[in-house]
């Protein structure tokens, strides 16, 4: 095509082109010989050449299917149309870059005749569920792949309803993918679409509409403004910075001071070895001694893509505490709580309230809904499950007022069906600057939180597990338990079993009928034991790595608050379970990496 671009990425073709004459059989074997899996997390996979990788082709591949499946769902879609954002994710060897395939998507979308609202800089994920939300649009696509290595990227999708996707969407778009796998003529145009009229920039209006949509959740404006509390943030190399003070500024809320060295997009993530807070100390590191210079006492961290937020709080010995993503939802929902009490007096509205989390997620939530008289709900695991349901609660006029997942992951504000990392830190500045004025921190406030609703004590963690096989027999085991044919184990070492629910299979013990209430999957595996010493235990796979994980908890009543008692029931449940129902040396399962 005279005149044009390459109508191909040259760097890609390269690298196969080298593959073939080094006759590098392994490589290509690994490039060529699966695709990716289209799901209901979209995509998520290594940037580079080949249909199991992330680059231009199969950008336009997934977006051309999208597409054609909006047609076919979505009759007014030429009328409102779609938002792509973007991470700062690139991979220079293969020319792959977020922003790159975001363009791609839009050119796809705009050769026909869909408006695209593309944003014209980085942008926090939660920023498109708003979008999709605010403007009304048919759907919306955010190139991110969060906090994963570097050499990933992913292609995440929202729904018209302003959350991600669930099923039978993935099942719909990913056959659309097959159906159109050969580009169309001018997907690969960018410079001609970049030039459409049917292109938007929203980037201005988002950024002023977000900030002021989230100020309905800030209640303590005058404490915010006279706070002397220190807060250190950084957003790990990702887009989080700029958003975040913004955040805090809407909150009137002082700067919260940036780490230096990590506070601008950088696509190596040079001073972290994974750049997932949910690692803890490790990515702290920097964030600490910030800190300790500054004086100050506590740490936000947002992950990359700022649709998570981690907290570390100095406590009176000198060390750093930092919160577990359930220890966080405690306080977060607490909090969300109270403030909603304090501006409604109307003693019936309490009823229409409900607050969500997912299945692996600690129970405490349900405590405070039981003592305070609001609704709680557990979904499924993944914010599309919270998102769906919030959207489906909200049109019922009930208010969700917080949802989390202790993947670190908070919903407090309904303006965004998903986690969103960036309102969530400029609400746990304020709550922060509030419980200051009472010279409560927050590791004090946790422990008034459990004294009054009831202990609860997790412990999660995870085998490592490359083998299917070993995987499928684990779980076998469990369902056919002592040889006995669709039969779940009665008691776990010296613990009695007192509930089973398996939602591979839909069995729940716990049912008149025996059939689980929440949606199964025979494709994951995943049970949920409850003891009756109050321990419930999950054990699954998970969906996008090599892992069996767990997640127990001991729920303990009001009034039963000897911790170090408590805390050695969890430990004697959690070795029970490992060496009852995993038995990692018979399975040669590793231990998560110390």
């Amino acid at each position: 095509a005279a005149g044009h671009t390459f109508w191909y990425n040259p760097k890609t073709k390269s690298m196969v082109q080298d593959m073939v004459k080094e006759g590098n059989k392994e490589a290509l074997k690994k490039c060529f010989s699966s695709r990716m899996e289209f799901g209901t997390a979209g995509l998520r996979a290594a940037m580079g050449p080949g249909i199991s990788c992330m680059n231009d082709l199969t950008i336009i591949q997934t977006t051309q299917g999208f597409c054609c499946y909006l047609e076919q769902s979505i009759g007014n879609l030429k009328e409102r149309g779609v938002v792509i954002g973007y991470d700062a994710r690139a991979h220079p060897p293969s020319g792959g870059s977020s922003k790159r395939f975001a363009s791609l998507a839009a050119a796809v979308f705009i050769s026909r005749g869909v408006p695209v609202h593309l944003f014209s800089d980085i942008t926090p994920t939660p920023f498109v569920p708003f979008t999709v939300s605010h403007l009304g649009l048919c759907a919306g696509i955010m190139v991110t792949a969060s906090h994963n290595p570097k050499q990933d990227n992913g292609y995440k999708v929202y729904w018209e309803n302003g959350a991600q996707i669930v099923t039978p969407h993935d099942k719909g778009i990913s056959k659309a993918i097959m159906e159109n796998l050969e580009p169309w003529p001018e997907s690969w145009n960018t410079e001609e679409a970049l030039k459409s009229t049917l292109l938007k920039d929203p980037y201005q209006d988002i950024n002023t509409e977000y900030f002021k949509a989230i100020q309905k959740h800030c209640h303590h404006r005058e404490i915010n403004k006279k706070s002397e509390v220190k807060i250190v943030h950084t957003s790990v190399h990702g887009v989080g910075h700029t958003f975040v003070q913004s955040a805090f500024k809407a909150f009137d809320l002082r700067p919260p001071y940036a780490v230096e060295e990590q506070k601008d997009p950088d696509p190596e993530f040079p001073t972290v070895k994974y750049p997932n807070p949910e690692e803890g100390e490790g990515v702290l590191t920097l964030s600490f001694a910030l800190a300790e210079k500054e004086g100050a006492s506590v740490v936000l961290a947002n992950d990359p893509d700022a649709d998570r937020l981690a907290i570390a709080e100095k406590q009176e010995s000198g060390q750093w505490r930092v919160f577990s993503g359930n220890e966080l939802g405690a306080l977060l929902g607490w909090w969300i709580f109270r403030c909603w009490r304090e501006q409604n007096s109307d003693a019936a509205a309490v009823k229409n309230l409900y607050m969500l989390s997912s299945t692996v997620s600690s129970k405490i939530l349900r405590a405070i809904a039981l003592k305070e008289g609001f609704h709680f709900e557990e979904t499924l695991t993944g914010f599309k499950w919270m998102g769906n349901r919030a959207r489906d609660l909200s049109d019922q006029d009930k208010t969700v007022l917080f949802a989390f997942e202790e993947a670190i992951g908070y919903m407090c504000s309904p303006s965004v069906l998903d986690k969103d990392g960036v309102s969530a830190a400029a609400i746990a500045g304020e709550m922060i600057s509030f419980l200051a004025t009472k010279k409560i921190s927050l590791s004090q406030q946790l422990t008034t939180i459990y004294e009054e609703y009831g202990y609860h004590i997790s412990k999660n963690s995870y085998f490592i597990c490359h083998d299917q096989a070993v995987i499928r027999s684990l779980f076998e085991r469990l369902r056919n338990y002592g040889g006995t044919k669709d039969s779940y184990p009665t008691e776990c070492g010296r613990f009695a079993i007192d509930a089973v629910r398996d939602l591979t299979t839909g069995y729940d013990s716990n049912q008149p009928d025996k059939k689980a209430v929440l949606p199964t999957s025979s494709s994951s595996q995943m049970i949920t034991f409850t003891f009756s010493n109050g321990g419930v235990a999950t054990m699954r796979t998970s969906g996008t790595e090599p892992k069996i994980k767990y997640y127990t908890e001991l729920c303990a009543p009001p009034g039963n608050s000897d911790v170090p008692h408590l805390k050695k029931e969890l430990d004697d449940l959690v070795d029970a379970i490992i060496e009852n129902f995993f038995e990692p040396d018979k399975n040669k399962l590793q231990p998560k990496p110390q």
